[in-house]
């Protein structure tokens, strides 16, 4: 079973964060490991607190899991402060690791920041070059890009001014893209993919990013080529949103797995 790292916070009501990435890449048939950056107390309603653990702590946990497992896929998340953002891009580094998925989480559906804005510059200059893969979304591309987006033709100059940032690949998430809802771009420095795909109009959407992300991150280490894998995982996070859960008193997590008896 091949065996992928997520590098994440962890997220108390389960939806997203290291809780949705070991969820979905179990569901995708990969053995999940995790090395956790943060603690967050959150439900679907918001986040209430935030704690970072100790950077030391951050690097054992990533130390540990390479000096053992076959890492065939990481895929990163919430790295709330520069100095996590800079300590995580020095181990991954370090294992010169395969097949890395950069998911820049930089606000929570409740819209409270995950990323603290110095710390911006530090993962464009950091991690994002080592990055096979940067999939963020609207929000987060005009964050990395320093370019407005409001339509299709936008998110490929942001693609573009992303890509020079030095990462092979960038997936712009069209979810938040009023005009092409649903609608997802893949660059790969000269050609671009359009994933057309079905917009679910349902608010328990908690967790999308961090499964879509981790959902490629499984197939690529499963042996996909990118566009297959970009593919099969929103596939995937189009039927776990499908079947989202209603639960909690705000926005639901999408449903894992749907795909078992009920």
């Amino acid at each position: 079973m091949k065996q992928v790292l997520t590098i994440a916070g962890s997220d108390s009501g389960g939806g997203a964060g290291i809780q949705a990435d070991i969820k979905t890449l179990s569901a995708n048939g990969v053995y999940a490991m995790s090395a956790i950056t943060s603690i967050t107390a959150q439900n679907t309603q918001g986040v209430v607190s935030v704690h970072d653990l100790p950077v030391k702590v951050i690097e054992a946990q990533i130390d540990a899991v390479f000096e053992d497992f076959d890492v065939a896929a990481v895929k990163t998340g919430m790295l709330s402060s520069a100095q996590i953002v800079d300590a995580v891009s020095r181990r991954l580094k370090h294992y010169r690791a395969a097949n890395l998925v950069v998911d820049p989480v930089m606000v929570a559906k409740s819209g409270h920041p995950l990323l603290q804005q110095d710390a911006v510059d530090h993962l464009k200059a950091t991690l994002v070059p080592l990055a096979f893969l940067v999939t963020p979304n609207i929000h987060e591309a005009e964050q990395l890009s320093g370019l407005p987006i409001k339509s299709l033709a936008n998110a490929r100059q942001a693609a573009k001014a992303i890509h020079k940032l030095g990462c092979k690949h960038v997936l712009i998430k069209g979810g938040h893209l009023l005009a092409e809802r649903g609608t997802d771009l893949l660059y790969d420095g000269k050609f671009f993919n359009v994933y057309k795909g079905e917009f679910i109009e349902t608010p328990h959407t908690h967790g999308t990013g961090c499964t879509y992300a981790s959902a490629i991150a499984a197939q690529l280490a499963r042996g996909k080529a990118l566009p297959d894998a970009v593919q099969q995982a929103k596939i995937y996070v189009t039927e776990a949103i499908r079947h989202h859960l209603a639960i909690g008193h705000g926005k639901g997590p999408t449903n894992h797995f749907y795909f078992l008896p009920q």
